[in-house]
């Protein structure tokens, strides 16, 4: 479930119309819905304790959605976080996230992030290799701080929406074998710096079948339990996140109940263990929209229409990077198109200097005309997180909505702004 729907006629974040914030802040600009924030994450929430799962450790995959105004809004709600970097856990205490809610992962951490997490007194470190487990040992020690880890397995099931999302197969770059697990599980208990708290796994993103996402975790439950077996203690279990979010044309995901239900269902009789989840995706993602106006209509003489809008591949990467699908709606919908009007196909392209700088091709949508406003849906997730200045275009903008009031949380820069960041070289001068 969102936030948006028609009200009054047009498009609406919660109560606030879309063209109203277009008006004021400009378009591209990202629209987030508080509620649909909040509403995500409780009802993960009650899903997990609703099965059994005693207080588990919700934290939100920063990188899906890194603007500090989010991260407080589900902090608030009870919310830890997942980081990949010193900067997303620098974002998650700035946002209000306790220390002992955050869970530091990621692949190729510097001694340098290492050190800050340490200081700062993060919940737990994902460790991925023996080389981060030998550093981050060093590190403890060197500090005199004992580093709560846990050790990220590959269990080699494929799982995710997309290759490039897919994180959980013997030949991606994340994790260590179940055997490696075991051993590194058995050195990390001996050394001074890095005392193991339990093992992590996450497989995939935009996962829309409980199966794959099973067999892991009956591996990870079997891992837990030869661990025990051999006398060493094992408190947390990271199952990661990974459960999608619907794209209107994608296969539905599941729903959260019965995520929760698989997992108490495979994780029965376990014993004390506190469990762990780093969803991203499946809270932010319906929670925002791309508000874009578009520039003009290029018909060609073959017939083929291409809708030029003012966003860009730069503003909304998802759709050149992972083919991924936006379902595209009008902000102020004629009479004719809320009456089944007859649609037009169209091109949906950006600005950028790339045939890649396509949103989508031969879409059917609804007849529009220069200075119309769209909205890209399900754009909350890795949408303003991965967007850049390419072609030395601005930054898009970010509006955090809640009832019927509007803040802008990260504004548009000016071009003296983006020109500012950069210096001479003194030879030129």
């Amino acid at each position: 479930m969102n936030h948006f729907e028609l009200k009054g006629g047009e498009l609406a974040c919660e109560d606030v119309a879309l063209s109203t914030i277009a008006a004021a802040v400009g378009t591209p600009v990202y629209v987030y819905s508080s509620a649909t924030l909040v509403r995500h994450f409780t009802v993960l929430r009650d899903a997990l304790t609703g099965a059994g799962l005693k207080d588990p450790l919700i934290a939100f995959a920063v990188k899906a959605n890194p603007n500090v105004a989010v991260l407080r809004t589900l902090a608030q709600a009870g919310a830890g976080a997942d980081v990949v970097s010193e900067g997303e856990i620098r974002r998650a205490l700035a946002a209000g996230v306790p220390p002992e809610r955050i869970v530091f992962s990621g692949v190729g951490k510097s001694a340098g992030e290492i050190e800050f997490a340490l200081k700062a007194g993060v919940a737990e470190i994902n460790l991925e290799s023996e080389p981060e487990l030998d550093l981050v040992s060093a590190i403890g020690q060197r500090l005199g701080k004992r580093a709560a880890v846990a050790i990220r397995v590959n269990p080699d099931v494929e799982a995710g929406g997309h290759a490039k999302i897919s994180t959980g197969k013997a030949e991606n770059k994340f994790g260590v074998s179940l055997a490696e697990a075991e051993r590194l599980y058995a050195k990390a208990s001996n050394l001074p710096g890095a005392p193991p708290v339990g093992v992590a796994c996450h497989i995939g993103s935009q996962i829309t079948d409980l199966a794959p996402m099973e067999a892991a975790f009956a591996k990870m439950r079997a891992l837990v339990e030869r661990l025990r077996g051999e006398g060493l203690s094992v408190e947390r279990l990271d199952l990661g996140g990974g459960l999608g979010a619907p794209y209107f044309n994608a296969p539905t995901p599941p729903d959260p109940a019965d995520y929760a239900a698989m997992i108490a269902r495979t994780m029965k009789g376990l014993g004390d263990i506190q469990f762990a989840f780093e969803p991203g995706r499946m809270i932010a993602a319906n929670a925002g929209v791309l508000v874009s106006r578009v520039q003009h209509i290029h018909e060609r003489p073959e017939g083929r229409k291409f809708l030029v809008l003012d966003a860009a591949m730069n503003d909304l990467l998802r759709p050149a990077m992972y083919d991924a699908y936006h379902d595209i709606r009008p902000v102020n919908p004629r009479p004719s198109d809320e009456k089944g009007g007859e649609p037009v196909v169209y091109d949906v392209v950006g600005p950028i200097c790339e045939t890649g700088d396509t949103f989508t091709r031969d879409r059917a949508l609804p007849p529009l005309k220069a200075g119309d406003l769209v909205a890209f849906m399900t754009a909350g997730a890795y949408g303003a997180a991965m967007s850049s200045e390419y072609n030395s275009r601005l930054l898009v903008p970010e509006v955090l909505v809640k009832g019927d009031q509007y803040a802008v949380i990260r504004p548009r820069p000016t071009y003296d702004d983006m020109l500012a960041r950069e210096a001479n070289a003194p030879w030129l001068s």
